[in-house]
């Protein structure tokens, strides 16, 4: 059968997400929920894709005409797979009977091909696409014109979330990466509510600082501090750096401070300790960072539904509130940690019904979904304000 090259830089491609486009013919997609989407006709459709490997086992999310798949990934090396490979799952459940990929009509189709899994397990780079020679492609529709970033660790990125049988229990073991889907985020699903482009900027296991957390170690844990101004952050796997300026989000949510009790709990030990206090000194400067980048954004401050010492979101609350203090927005009388936010102008602490003390492993889908719901209605609230 002959077929018809689509190159990754055609005009019909729309991408999402921090991609590093240093070469447009081979696009690099590093974050968890980096996508992109292009619609196709005929009942032929192959990817090609090189897969760059850290860890865990990889795979590539397509969704099909609505029908959601996911393609498992080679290790390494350049390899087209077509979408008859494609494993059907929803809401956590593989339906590998189903034979929707397999038979795929000659008609119209629209696919999103998206990233399952953050940088810090792989990266993936796109070689384009291939089609019948008679087939043809078209462009979707357009982006949303308001833009969401989460800044977060693994909970953001929807690790693990596809492990139903232990909602509210630690993960399975040796779970190696299969149970990882950035689409049941909280992150996505907020930003999909709220008509909103996501750049969902997280890393399972990192930390505010460096040499603290779960990221890059043990023998040299790297932060956000460290990762943030990056494109490609993962040592092993290559590092350049981004321009922010490309992509200005209206709203942030910062959400982590959890991975932070690695390898002391310092929040919890020494509140008023050196340590705890100058986690504090830069978690602050790290908010005035952002807000110099992005003048105006309006930042959301969280943790999540995962078990963490109570400490963490005191110390989260305290500097928003000397910050919006410093603004001259001062708390408003009555107003409480649980009631969602410190105050608005712009920075909020929200805080989760059943936040810390949900589960002692990573959220799954239902608690994903909990989560969505809580902080969809609390943005909505304060940008309807």
């Amino acid at each position: 059968m002959n077929l018809k090259i689509i190159s990754p830089d055609a005009a019909e491609f729309i991408y999402s997400g921090r991609i590093d486009f240093t070469d447009k013919k081979a696009p690099v997609l590093i974050y968890a929920a980096s996508f992109f989407k292009i619609g196709f006709t005929g009942n032929t459709l192959r990817l090609t894709f090189e897969n760059h490997r850290a860890w865990a086992e990889n795979s590539i999310g397509v969704i099909v005409d609505g029908k959601q798949g996911k393609i498992t990934l080679k290790d390494s090396g350049i390899t087209t797979y077509d979408i008859s490979e494609a494993v059907r799952c929803e809401d956590g459940k593989e339906f590998s009977e189903d034979d929707y990929f397999k038979n795929l009509s000659s008609g119209n189709h629209e696919i999103m091909v998206f990233k399952r899994q953050d940088g810090g397990q792989h990266y993936v780079t796109f070689y384009g696409m291939e089609i019948g020679e008679n087939e043809a492609v078209s462009k979707l529709a357009s982006l949303p014109s308001k833009k969401l970033e989460v800044i977060g660790d693994s909970v953001s990125c929807g690790e693990v979330c596809e492990a139903l049988d232990y909602v509210g229990k630690s993960d399975p073991e040796n779970n190696e990466g299969r149970f990882s889907n950035s689409y049941y985020s909280y992150s996505w699903q907020v930003a999909r509510a709220l008509d909103m482009e996501l750049h969902d900027t997280s890393q399972g296991g990192i930390s505010l600082l460096d040499k603290t957390g779960w990221f890059n170690g043990p023998e040299d844990f790297r932060g956000v501090k460290s990762c943030y101004d990056m494109l490609k952050y993962n040592p092993p796997l290559g590092e350049n750096h981004w321009d922010y300026t490309k992509w200005i989000p209206d709203v942030i949510i910062l959400a982590f401070g959890q991975n932070d009790a690695n390898p002391v709990d310092i929040m919890k030990e020494d509140y008023d300790g050196e340590k705890a206090c100058e986690w504090r000194r830069e978690y602050e400067a790290f908010i005035k960072k952002l807000r110099a980048y992005y003048p105006g954004v309006t930042i959301v401050c969280a943790t999540t539904l995962l078990m963490h010492d109570p400490a963490w979101d005191k110390a989260i609350e305290e500097v928003v509130s000397k910050i919006n203090k410093e603004d001259g927005k001062a708390t408003e009388p009555g107003t409480s940690m649980k009631d969602g936010a410190s105050q608005n102008g712009g920075l909020y602490h929200f805080m989760y019904k059943r936040n810390g003390a949900a589960t002692p492993g990573h959220p799954r889908i239902p608690e994903h979904n909990e989560m969505a719901a809580e902080m969809t209605a609390f943005i909505h609230s304060i940008l309807k304000n």
